[in-house]
């Protein structure tokens, strides 16, 4: 089966609450899966990528075997092809996850997008940040004598 995913993330601050929205469709641009979900604090960049993760996994769990991959991160297209040195030791733990879930299809391709062509991952995206912010606001508000 072939399609097309959509992956954003992001972080409120950076590093901040943090969410990742996942779009998959088919080819006739049918919705098979999604996924928004909060992620904890973490920065934009692990956020962009746990979304692109969290979309292989979920494309190989639908039964991908064909799938197009569009991010509107140019870091992590271009770190995952190859065209940029990855820096930091927890992107490169990432990347390498994510490379071996993209190198695990038989057919597979990523390539960079406008945001705007990104809305419905993006809007997804928004939703596990709100998410996160809730759980970031109550473990604040929450006494540290609960915890005693």
């Amino acid at each position: 089966m072939k399609a097309i995913l959509h992956a954003d993330g992001g972080a409120r601050g950076n590093p901040g609450p943090a969410g990742i929205g996942v779009v998959l469709t088919d080819e006739r641009g049918d919705v098979i899966g999604e996924i928004a979900r909060g992620i904890g604090e973490a920065t934009n960049n692990i956020a962009e990528y746990r979304a692109l993760i969290a979309g292989l996994e979920l494309a190989r769990d639908k039964g991908v075997t064909e799938i197009e991959i569009r991010l509107d991160s140019v870091l992590v297209v271009s770190q995952l092809k190859g065209e940029w040195k990855i820096k930091s030791d927890r992107l490169r733990s990432l990347a390498v996850q994510a490379r071996r879930l993209f190198d695990s299809f038989p057919s597979a391709s990523i390539s960079h997008v406008p945001r705007e062509q990104n809305a419905d991952a993006d809007k997804l995206a928004n939703q596990g940040m709100d998410e996160a912010m809730l759980d970031y606001e109550a473990d604040r508000e929450t006494p540290q004598s609960l915890f005693e």
